[in-house]
């Protein structure tokens, strides 16, 4: 579907982020955005609990480094793969 890169994000440390996504046995790398440089940068949605602050779930489409598309609110969170592959699948 001319998809180059998947990743995922968080604002976790690295460790929790290599576990989780062993655990989870994610097919993706997560990408660490622990002191929250990139989610200020383009103002990415968060909340607060337990004192991290914590991404909201969105999708990102980014094509020769700029942000096509933007997924978001995703609800129902199941249903969001779905959505972004019908996307990806509606693009020349």
């Amino acid at each position: 579907m001319g998809v180059n890169r998947l990743f995922g994000l968080s604002t976790q440390d690295p460790d929790y982020q290599h576990e989780f996504a062993q655990r989870m046995h994610l097919p993706f790398a997560i990408l660490s955005d622990e002191h929250l440089a990139l989610t200020r940068a383009i103002r990415l949605p968060t909340f607060e609990t337990s004192g991290m602050t914590l991404l909201k779930r969105l999708t990102l489409v980014i094509h020769d480094g700029k942000i096509e598309h933007v997924f978001y609110p995703v609800f129902p969170p199941d249903r969001n793969a779905s959505d972004v592959v019908a996307w990806l699948a509606s693009k020349p």
